[in-house]
């Protein structure tokens, strides 16, 4: 800052003259080989950059040192710079709030019966003026208004660009809505398999599915690792139909986040920290059903019910392997031979393709197991390894998963390299003359 001042005082020099009669006083025969002494007009954009600057120090920090490097910024530069951090302003989450049942009604016209979702009851709807989503889930344990506002308020600290936002709550008996942003697109799982169209999907290049598994990872990582707060997350609805995917750059946005903790699924996370959950209530809500999605849940998810952060990790293993192959988790094909219905799982066809390189077979397999609608036009080293690292996250025991910031890092280097890859692969722009 002081370095910024002394250059002001420079350019613009003291006189005792007084201001009106300075202005009006005017040089004489100027010479070429003398700098000219500042107009009255550099002067006064002089002071409008410093004042600009003095405002920007008080709303972002950051943008105060980069402008206190001595340099005089032009007007334009300044209203950029003033609409970059209202734009930043706008996008950090507000408080979170908690809804009256009869506001959630009036907003979604009593429920009917035409939903968002076929799985999870959803409605589209505005409400305090603002594109929202509704979600219907099961209230698993009962808190306090209090006690909801300050696990509501903790979990809405959290913010990220691939996590949609979460607004608010409200609670009607044992069902629990949860109000998020509406974010305009279309589920991973339509975009992968269209059906009207079997040979058509929106992710045909595959750049764009690294773009969406690139995303889907750094989204994760900051659930798991990176919100800053005092006990770990766990999302517990990792699946290809809770990915939204937009347009045009098809970045991926998680849905549902913070759905495990305020519904009571992550109830030995809740219980450590609020202290609200006796013996009783745990081994209660630990008795019912829960709820997953299967092809998505580890084995140990299934046998205990518990949601952890290494189900977390397989269940994304599951949605890389989806978007590699461009197939279901799950499916079931009817066997001639057999006279009967054969399972087919995603997992164990990766399991084969990377089996066949490792023997020393040619990488034609894994060429077929890989979606065939991106028409052979990938890099196969990188499918391989993003492959490999899919499988490491779906691994039986979950000690030997790894965590989401490794996995983030890998995948994020296997995106530089596609991205080169798709660089390369670009034709150069030519212009043919056919004359005689």
């Amino acid at each position: 800052m002081c370095k910024t001042k002394m250059a002001i005082n420079a350019s613009t020099p003291k006189s005792t003259t007084p201001r009106s009669k300075r202005t009006t006083q005017t040089p004489t025969t100027p010479s070429s080989s003398s700098s000219p002494k500042p107009t009255r007009a550099s002067t006064t954009i002089t002071r409008a950059t410093t004042k600009t600057k003095t405002s920007s120090f008080s709303d972002n920090p950051s943008t105060s040192y980069a402008g206190s490097t001595g340099f005089h910024l032009s007007t334009d530069t300044s209203i950029s710079s003033r609409t970059s951090l209202t734009s930043l302003r706008n996008s950090l989450p507000e408080n979170p709030n908690i809804y009256d049942f009869s506001e959630i009604c009036s907003a979604t016209n009593n429920f009917p019966s035409k939903r968002c979702s076929s799985s999870t009851p959803c409605w589209r709807c505005t409400l305090r003026n603002s594109d929202v989503i509704i979600f219907q889930r099961k209230f698993r344990r009962k808190l306090q208004t209090q006690q909801l506002q300050e696990l509501l308020s903790t979990i809405c600290r959290s913010h990220h660009v691939s996590i949609v936002k979460l607004l608010g709550v409200s609670i009607s008996g044992e069902h629990i809505y949860l109000v998020y942003e509406f974010v305009n697109g279309a589920n991973l799982s339509d975009c992968l398999r269209n059906a009207r169209n079997v040979h058509y999907t929106v992710l045909s290049t595959w750049i764009s599915r690294m773009q969406v598994a690139t995303d889907l990872a750094h989204g994760i990582d900051y659930i798991h690792n990176k919100t800053g707060l005092n006990f770990n997350l766990v999302h517990n609805h990792i699946k290809s139909s809770a990915i939204v995917v937009t347009e045009p750059e098809f970045n991926a946005r998680v849905c549902h986040f913070g759905a495990a903790q305020l519904c009571g699924e992550a109830v030995e996370i809740d219980s450590k920290n609020l202290g609200e959950i006796t013996e009783e209530e745990d081994r209660s809500v630990r008795s019912k059903e829960f709820e997953g999605v299967r092809g998505y849940m580890s084995p140990e998810f299934q046998a205990t019910g518990v949601a952890t952060q290494m189900s977390d990790v397989y269940a994304f293993g599951v949605v890389m392997l989806e978007l590699l192959s461009g197939e279901e988790p799950l499916k079931f094909r009817f066997d001639e031979k057999r006279r009967e219905f054969v399972r087919i799982s995603v997992i164990e066809s990766a399991k084969e393709a990377v089996a066949a390189v490792d023997g020393g077979g040619v990488e034609g397999k894994l060429r077929m197991w890989v979606d065939r609608r991106l028409k052979d036009s990938f890099p196969v080293d990188v499918a391989e390894k993003l492959t490999r690292v899919a499988l490491d996250c779906v691994h039986l025991d979950p000690d030997k998963r790894p965590n989401m910031g490794r996995v983030a890092g890998k995948i994020s280097t296997l995106y530089l390299k596609s991205k080169n890859w798709s660089d390369n692969m670009k034709l150069p722009d030519m212009s043919f003359f056919i004359g005689p």
